[in-house]
């Protein structure tokens, strides 16, 4: 869908009028007692997200007429109302509608309605080959009526397709997106200026990824490590904040086998990486004044017969040795030589790893809020900070000594899982182990949050776009010169 901005209404079949709450009766049209009427019937008071649908004449044509609430006109309610408009108007027949705002709303502002129209008009119909035609899109415009809205949608734009990236590779099948597909669908950010370094199996074998590539041993589909670079300081940043995201592009959970009912979501177990792969090119697009590195550990996790083992030990790159006594806690295994691949390769001062870890997270906060998990009080505060701002919500666990030591082992330096209570923060205690003094590191579990089984205000059932907007707002909060 295309968005655009004009000072004047084009001509166009569907008119969009912006109510703020507790104003319908002061609507810009002849018609409007009728409307008013309309919307009195229909308790329509201008709540965001709202809507009431009428037709009136104009011009000796008929003209579809949308009343769309925009709440109390901050950034969220506009967002909601745009998703709102694309919603309701994505395959209602209408091909081009153009949005009218009360005075006292910004160009700014109206660029959030259509950041919020965008991203809820995101849908992947890539395997559809046969469709309803009623269920088919037919807006294909909306043009907001407007002025200095441009700057700003430049900005919002980049972070939009940032996130329609990150919900292309979250939706797609594990028959077509694996480790080396995911390197090669992320090769077009080298167009925006990000430099992309890839390891593969032999490279992470001779840097001693012990742990990494002994989740990837039981399936045909070889391992990658991606990195991307974007340098929006010409230099002038000496280190930069790097983002780590588990890749686990098919999960089974190896030789400690899954349940089969619902194993087919597990495609989405690489949500960590695909946040990552998204923020990076919303940054790039934007082109953020900041030094960011994107990481994606890489691997799908099979049960053929060179599976690893419960009870294996494995060596990690950092030389910690590892018991693993369940396949299925595996993005750790892969999150931990990731963490030291990034220390050692570009010595940050910050890493802040995304992942899809845990079922226990999803069971203490369901799909409101991820998980966040800190060794620094001040990372901690700006990351809840953003998520209060970007709408991607987080919320703190606790870590300490008491559950560092419940993932001891008798024969190794440690074990992967812990006992069954406390799951989420044993998970964050074993990445915990692999940051080096001194660094500021964050383990954000965004297990409920990548993926939705129904509609939300933008995004439609599926793939949500989950982190994009979080790392980007970071990025912007605390991160650009």
């Amino acid at each position: 869908m295309d968005i655009q901005f004009s000072p004047t209404r084009p001509q166009v079949d569907t008119l969009v009028l912006a109510v703020a709450k507790g104003s319908v009766d002061s609507l810009p049209l002849t018609a409007s007692a009728t409307l008013v009427a309309g919307a009195a019937a229909a308790r329509f008071a201008g709540e965001a997200g709202g809507s009431v649908e009428s037709f009136v004449e104009e011009g000796g044509a008929v003209l579809r007429v949308l009343l769309l609430g925009i709440g109390n006109g901050s950034a969220a309610d506009l967002e909601r109302a745009g998703g709102a408009l694309t919603a309701k108007l994505s395959t209602s027949g209408a091909t081009h509608a153009a949005v009218e705002f009360p005075a006292g709303v910004s160009g700014e502002d109206a660029a959030r309605l259509g950041l919020g129209a965008l991203l809820r008009s995101w849908r992947i119909d890539t395997y559809r080959t046969r469709q309803p035609e009623k269920a088919k899109p037919t807006l294909a415009t909306v043009t907001i009526v407007a002025n200095g809205a441009e700057a700003e949608w430049a900005k919002l734009s980049a972070v939009a397709a940032g996130v329609a990236f990150t919900r292309e590779l979250v939706s797609e099948p594990a028959n077509i997106l694996y480790p080396e597909s995911f390197v090669a669908r992320c090769q077009h950010l080298a167009e925006l200026g990000v430099k992309i370094t890839v390891l593969d199996r032999a490279a992470m074998t001779e840097l001693g990824m012990g742990a990494l590539l002994g989740v990837a041993q039981g399936s045909a589909r070889e391992a990658r490590l991606l990195a991307m670079e974007w340098d929006g300081t010409d230099g002038a940043a000496n280190k930069p904040v790097v983002f780590i995201g588990k890749g686990v592009t098919f999960d089974t959970g190896g030789i400690s086998l899954k349940p089969g009912p619902g194993m087919e979501d597990m495609k989405w177990d690489m949500g960590g990486a695909g946040a990552v792969a998204g923020a990076m090119k919303a940054l790039a697009g934007r082109k953020a004044k900041a030094r960011v590195v994107g990481i994606c550990g890489l691997v799908e996790n099979m049960p053929d017969a060179n599976a690893q083992r419960p009870g294996d030990i494995v060596t990690s790159m950092s030389g910690q040795t590892i018991e693993v006594l369940n396949t299925d806690a595996e993005g750790r295994l892969v999150l931990c030589d990731a963490v030291t691949w990034a220390q050692k390769t570009y010595e940050p001062e910050v890493v802040i790893d995304l992942a899809t870890l845990t079922g226990a997270m999803m069971i203490a906060l369901g799909s409101e809020h991820g998980g966040l998990f800190a060794n620094d009080d001040a990372l901690a505060d700006d990351l809840l900070a953003a998520g209060k701002t970007s709408g991607e919500k987080l919320w703190r666990f606790p870590l300490s000594e008491a559950y560092d030591k419940l993932i001891d082992s008798p024969i190794a330096d440690m074990k992967n899982i812990g006992p069954r209570f406390a799951g989420s923060i044993t998970a964050a205690q074993f990445i915990k182990r692999f940051v080096n003094e001194g660094v500021k590191w964050a383990h954000l579990d965004i297990a409920g949050m990548v993926w939705s089984d129904k509609p939300g205000a933008t995004a439609d059932k599926g793939a949500t776009g989950y982190g994009v907007r979080l790392i980007d707002q970071l990025v912007a909060d605390k991160f650009e010169l």
